[in-house]
């Protein structure tokens, strides 16, 4: 068994871009567990109340240009390119709100669907011991949590967008990344510098309106490891 280690969430902790240059909050051996918190992928500082979405209150921690709010990034000793990172998801646990916002940007879906110049804000009520969520207008859905980004910076140096998915992960939005499953990425950067946030209590295949329910997440608990290559992990609990 690895050791378990705890990211207290706040400060140097959170960024919003993925960069070979920040240094490593944590360093973990390979096989090694980490648990923390995040905040939703917005930075917003608690539940949708009404009003314009530019205007809700965010994190003191978000800048202007940040993307996705993500925690770290870890170190994994010994990690180097040409390996492969096994990140075992454990456990995801949702915080008690989450938002969902449809058209009021030019997507191609929203341009399809005349939603460009109007935007739906959805607010959440989530009940992560019987994982339901229920908006404002009473509707009810099953909640499957996940996060929506997971990976490492690329090679080359500076800041780097949140926003794409990456061979080495970053917005990856696979709803199927939920407890029980585990994400194998190349290893771009010595230490890999993995991060993860973007918390969603539930989503469909894509997120056609723009977001899926965009959460806080209270727990998450990933399990981390390295291997040369498939089918050869090294620290493997």
């Amino acid at each position: 068994m690895g050791t378990s280690h705890v990211i207290e969430t706040g400060g140097s902790t959170l960024h919003g871009y993925f960069s070979r240059d920040y240094p490593p909050v944590l360093t973990v051996d390979p096989g090694d567990s980490v648990r923390f918190s995040t905040l939703d992928a917005f930075w917003f500082a608690g539940p949708y109340s009404g009003g314009s979405l530019d205007d809700r209150p965010r994190s003191e921690h978000h800048r202007e240009g940040y993307g996705h709010a993500l925690v770290g990034p870890i170190a994994i000793r010994g990690a180097e390119p040409g390996m492969v990172l096994e990140v075992r998801v454990d456990a995801v646990v949702p915080g008690p709100w989450g938002t969902t916002v449809a058209g009021g940007w030019p997507s191609v879906f929203n341009q399809r669907y005349g939603e460009v110049d109007e935007q739906t804000t959805q607010a959440w009520d989530l009940d992560a011991a019987a994982l339901t969520g229920r908006n404002q207008y009473g509707h009810t859905v099953a909640l499957r949590p996940f996060l929506g980004v997971m990976g490492m910076p690329p090679a080359e140096p500076g800041e780097h967008s949140t926003t794409p998915p990456r061979a080495y992960g970053g917005n990856l939005d696979c709803r199927e990344l939920v407890a029980g499953s585990t994400l194998y990425l190349p290893v771009p950067v010595p230490g890999g510098l993995f991060s993860a946030g973007d918390g969603h209590a539930a989503q469909g295949d894509g997120e056609v309106s723009g977001t899926a329910i965009e959460c806080p997440m209270e727990r998450v608990e990933l399990t981390i490891a390295r291997t040369d290559r498939p089918g050869s992990l090294q620290g493997r609990p």
